[in-house]
């Protein structure tokens, strides 16, 4: 086993289960005798079953949190350009009147990328793993927002199948392997500290581990440092064999908002809705339906008595304890999406599996305020209106069973103290494979690690030394690795999200609130809206809540808090002269997407050359290029260009023409001015932004 870790842990045992703190034992001495003799014993067993699994797992040496390793992936020049998304035609938008839609085609993948008709193919490389040799490995990018945001560079997650193209090849017994790029999380610790929280409350959960990466191509690259990963453990028969002891359950990885929602007798009307990882039997695919029948229709007292049936409550009590503590709103809490369920082939019950967390220790800025996540109630935790989370949370047998499992976690596994311990234990190891990616993303690194809040990050920044580039993606290509000098980008841009706390401050703040909460001193706080702090003003989720305020502040000449038509047919000229960098007299989503990027511009400041605005440049509506060329990823034009697309695009050739974007936006202004009187708000913007952009796909 190969780790690289040039300073190695304190040998602190913070990643297991910690025993009570003496508070918690008896008052009497005999019994205080009595618990701590089980305490021992229960940890003298944990100690056992970890032994005798590392003998029948040959995972469980590799994937371990602290694990630091290196993956070296090999691909021809084919097979590089090969692994580049695909652009399928779609009808389907991530936004609507309803909020969210994040389902992609049928039987395709469901996320915020494939509800805009992007597809990931395998190619076949090879990889080097810990020093394994594995040949025809089949390779894809994956993710959604974390693939929108890093687009621009080549430091993209990675699915890895060693199996798909070499029958009977595995890793450590392992078939698939997810590269996760952290680039939502500087970090690189939430996801890996979630899952390992999870795994200490008992919740089956992923192992990680982490990895340098580096690609060699012929003629690009030569063993190109990308950075840092965390390696994931992918959540499959072998994962269900392990955890639940049988392959013949089914997996599921919902994506709705309203889960479990009747939607007919029609297994067809759910497939693409519940994502099965294998075709489910006739069986199984009747007790999905049935379950949600019965959380549509039943009454109270059929749903309380027939609800243990269907979901395992203890282990749904555990799960929720530590979904709601982390405040992980990117998930069943809110747009419905990051977890997975498995149906048990022996108890026919559900079991729900955490996924997806690098926006978890409320991090999840696009949903509340730091206060409200922090101080996120504990009996209504959820966004808006979702019936199943409604109806579960008021039985008595899961409230029981809930109750129990947040008092007990807050006294041991939710301490502060832990995380802090765990993050400087995780820091020592991941510190120099950061300070490789670049001195930029080392010093938010270290002051994360401190408990710093830091600006939420633009990735894939200007081109120039280390800038690795994607080859025909935004701005220049260039050896070494995305975070080379010149090779990324930090900031919040307009989009008006506040920074995050980091772990040490959430926790802290968390843990407190839990407690006020369980004493009855506090109610903690409800987020009621779906998006924005408390909820934004007029339109709802959607393109409009990103654009709105960006357009309201470049097309405002008068400072007035409103545009006239003029204001706003100016802006359209701008735009198109300032986007059209070829003066050809038509963009295209490319163009767009830059020239949308060019308006989240990050703070002064951030970034080095070229970030942000210098002081006097012109404003957004005519903005200078960026040196090195502008932002790609996620910004969040990478998943709002398509859609501006298809609205300005009045003869559907895939280019816009400049009288066809001005003609656009002299339409929208007299649609969406529905009081007449000369002048949009920007609440009238942002529920036109939305209803237009989210209608025309």
């Amino acid at each position: 086993m190969t780790t690289e870790q040039p300073y190695p842990p304190p040998q602190l045992p913070v990643f297991q289960r910690p025993s009570p703190p003496p508070s918690q034992l008896s008052l009497t001495f005999q019994s205080s005798l009595a618990a701590l003799a089980l305490l021992l014993s229960a940890g003298t067993l944990a100690h056992s079953k970890e032994a005798s699994k590392a003998k029948s797992d040959p995972a469980a040496a590799f994937l371990r949190t602290t694990n630091l390793t290196s993956a070296y992936f090999e691909f021809s020049a084919d097979q590089w350009k090969g692994i580049e998304p695909k652009q399928r035609e779609t009808d389907r938008s991530p936004f609507g009147p309803g909020g969210m839609n994040l389902q992609g085609r049928e039987g395709g993948r469901n996320g915020l990328s494939a509800a805009q008709g992007i597809e990931f193919d395998y190619v076949k490389g090879n990889l080097t793993l810990d020093n394994k040799a594995l040949k025809d490995v089949a390779v894809r990018y994956k993710g959604n927002g974390t693939f929108m945001q890093s687009r621009g560079s080549d430091k993209r997650s990675l699915k890895v199948d060693v199996n798909e193209f070499t029958k009977g090849q595995k890793f450590e017994g392992l078939s698939k392997l997810n590269f996760h790029n952290g680039v939502t999380d500087p970090s690189l610790m939430n996801e890996v500290l979630s899952f390992q929280l999870y795994r200490d409350a008992g919740v089956p959960a992923p192992r990680t581990a982490y990895s340098r990466v580096y690609v060699s191509v012929p003629g690009t690259h030569n063993k190109t440092y990308l950075g840092l990963y965390s390696i994931v453990e992918n959540v499959d028969s072998s994962f269900a064999e392990s955890r639940f002891g049988s392959r013949k359950g089914l997996i599921l990885k919902p994506v709705t908002p309203k889960p479990f929602e009747d939607l007919g007798d029609d297994w067809a009307k759910y497939k693409q809705t519940y994502d099965p990882k294998s075709d489910p039997t006739p069986a199984q695919t009747q007790r999905i339906i049935e379950f949600c029948k019965l959380v549509s229709h039943a009454n109270d007292a059929d749903f309380a008595a027939k609800l243990p049936g269907f979901v395992d409550l203890n282990a749904f009590a555990r799960y929720m304890a530590v979904t709601v503590y982390l405040s992980t709103l990117d998930s069943i809490l809110g747009i419905g999406q990051n977890y997975l369920v498995h149906l048990d082939a022996k108890s026919n019950q559900f079991q729900f599996i955490p996924w997806d967390l690098d926006h978890s220790f409320g991090q999840f800025m696009m949903v509340g305020s730091q206060e409200q996540r922090e101080q996120l109630s504990i009996q209504k935790p959820w966004q808006g209106e979702i019936k199943f989370m409604e109806r579960v949370f008021k039985v008595d047998a899961f409230q029981s069973a809930y109750r129990n499992a947040l008092n007990e976690f807050t006294k041991t596994i939710f301490r502060p103290d832990r995380f802090q311990k765990q993050v400087d234990q995780l820091a020592a190891v991941l510190r120099p494979a950061v300070k490789e990616e670049s001195a930029e993303k080392l010093e938010r690194f270290e002051a994360v690690v401190r408990g710093e809040a830091v600006a939420p990050a633009m990735f894939g920044g200007p081109g120039g030394p280390g800038g690795n580039r994607r080859e025909g993606g935004p701005g220049p290509g260039g050896p070494g690795g995305p975070g080379g000098p010149g090779g990324g980008r930090f900031g919040g841009g307009r989009m008006g999200f506040a920074p995050a706390k980091p772990i040490k401050g959430f926790v802290t703040a968390r843990t407190s609130s839990l407690e006020q909460q369980l004493s009855g001193a506090s109610k903690g706080q409800t987020i009621e809206r779906m998006f924005g702090p408390g909820g934004r003003g007029g339109g709802g989720f959607g393109p409009g809540m990103f654009l709105a305020p960006v357009i309201l502040q470049a097309a405002d000449k008068n400072a007035d808090q409103s545009l006239t038509k003029s204001e706003f047919h100016a802006l359209a000229e701008n735009w198109f002269s300032s986007w059209d960098k070829s003066k050809s007299g038509k963009v295209n989503e490319d163009a767009i997407r830059e020239g949308l990027a060019t308006a989240f511009p990050p703070p002064p400041g951030f970034g080095g050359p070229g970030a942000g605005r210098p002081e006097g440049a012109p404003p957004a509506g005519n903005p200078p290029p960026p040196q090195g060329g502008p932002r790609g990823g996620f910004n969040p034009a990478g998943f709002m260009a398509r859609g501006f697309l298809t609205a300005l695009d009045q003869d559907k050739n895939n280019e816009v023409s400049q009288a066809e974007f001005i003609k656009t936006f002299d339409t929208w202004f007299d649609s969406w001015n529905v009081s007449k009187d000369g002048k949009l708000t920007e609440d009238q913007l942002r529920t036109g932004l939305n209803k237009d952009l989210s209608m025309n796909r």
